[in-house]
């Protein structure tokens, strides 16, 4: 796994690493604007970017937020999986369009002005939102520079693309997988209001391969679950949540069995960077769950874990509280029916036993051991621009009911994420 210093070094590497796949282009353009529902009059930046295929695709799939309450662009989304055909995507950032007056016909026009731009159909297009809940876009400042950013189009463009979309990220998240003559290649954004239940805040996959539409509607979803809905860093899921994979089929058709493979790796690997890039995040917590009924309920497990705020501040200061982690287990399983014996839980912290057979095992070496442990794992939160290493506070809970597994993700909880987020409209 790669490490870097600086954010030069990061960049650098994607740039000759990471390529869009043959068969698309993309580009990111800046405004400035006043927010009609801000208090000050101070302006606000926002990008818009765009990822398109350079002919329409038949070969595209997508996956949504299951929160009840949507954004415009979910809205949208949906009703584009029944088009015969797609361009890609037309993404903002800073407002989200979320149940905001006339946010559908706003989200609409500015996709059907940028198709024109880049002579596409007027449904051809995504419309993507992302940032502060209840404004409203500023439509026509947004439209003044469609004609920069279809400008803008290229292959290189796509480090740039990635940086467009970012909201609180402090690093772009861009991975890519080989498979038969062509790839896959993923890029995301999002650092908070993560638990998704589908995807991430924004995740944007292409390849140049020659897969089928129903190969895509049958390998997305299953790529998100093991990988984006098996990662939180606030418990909050977000109203704007999408995924999306398409194909602008210029390379020869790959085994499918491969083409998941790549497809569920890329999702796994920008799960884990947007659990590394979470606001605030000063460690990354990584909890495998075995011995339960089901995989659902082992995975239950594992988000109550990484989701207990106790458990969270604990390993953020460093301080292996073991009564935390197995309070949070207890509470899961107690409140949800889940059968757990004491006697057959085992919990590991870095591969070393901390609980087994129905009572702790701690002494004053190992809690020296572990605390040492965890802040090896340590990031600085206030360190931004990439990827500072790639090490995880590991834990593995053992319930020895039956063989029910999951892998989950998550983050500590540090001041710089309170900050972060009350400071967030301000």
């Amino acid at each position: 796994m790669y490490e870097f210093s600086d954010e030069a070094g990061y960049l650098d590497y994607l740039r000759r690493e990471v390529p869009l796949p043959e068969g698309f282009r993309a580009a990111s353009t800046a405004l400035s604007f006043v927010p009609a529902e801000r208090p000050t009059l101070e302006p606000y930046r926002m990008d818009i970017s765009a990822l398109i295929t350079e002919r329409p695709t038949d070969s595209f799939a997508a996956v949504f937020t299951q929160n009840a309450i949507v954004g415009a662009p979910v809205i949208i989304g949906r009703r584009r999986l029944g088009e015969p055909a797609t361009r890609g995507v037309l993404v903002n950032n800073r407002i989200s369009n979320v149940c905001a007056p006339g946010g559908e016909s706003d989200a609409e026009h500015l996709a059907a002005a940028f198709a024109a731009q880049i002579g596409a159909g007027q449904t051809e297009l995504f419309p993507v939102s992302t940032g502060i809940i209840g404004w409203k876009l500023p439509v026509s400042d947004m439209e003044r520079e469609l004609p920069t950013l279809a400008g803008r189009l290229s292959p290189d463009q796509g480090l740039e693309f990635a940086a467009g979309i970012m909201t609180t990220d402090s690093f772009v998240k861009v991975r890519r997988a080989s498979v038969g003559e062509g790839s896959v290649v993923g890029i995301a954004k999002g650092a908070g209001m993560i638990e998704p239940n589908m995807a991430t805040m924004l995740a944007f996959l292409v390849t140049d391969l020659d897969v089928s539409p129903e190969l895509c509607r049958d390998v997305l979803p299953e790529a998100v679950e093991t990988s984006f809905n098996s990662i939180s860093i606030d418990s909050d899921q977000s109203t704007s949540d999408m995924a999306l994979l398409l194909a602008s089929r210029r390379r020869r058709r790959p085994e499918e069995k491969e083409f998941a493979v790549a497809v569920r790796t890329v999702c796994e690997l920008l799960a884990e960077d947007i659990v590394r890039n979470g606001e605030g995040t000063g460690h990354v917590i990584r909890v495998e769950v075995d011995g339960c009924r089901n995989n659902a309920e082992a995975k239950r497990i594992g988000k109550a874990v990484i989701n207990s705020p106790l458990v969270k501040t604990a390993v953020y200061g460093n301080d292996p509280n073991v009564g935390r982690i197995v309070g949070a287990i207890g509470d899961c399983a107690g409140a949800h029916g889940i059968p757990l014996d004491p006697a057959a839980l085992r919990v590991e912290i870095g591969a070393v036993p901390v609980f087994e057979r129905g009572v702790f095992a701690l002494d004053r070496e190992k809690e020296i051991h572990l605390s040492s442990y965890l802040k090896r794992a340590a990031m600085n939160p206030r360190l931004r621009g990439f990827p500072q290493h790639m090490r995880c506070v590991d834990l593995h809970i053992s319930c020895g009911v039956g063989r029910g597994f999951a892998r989950v993700s998550g983050s500590d909880l540090s001041d710089e994420y309170v900050h972060e987020n009350a400071d967030y409209r301000s």
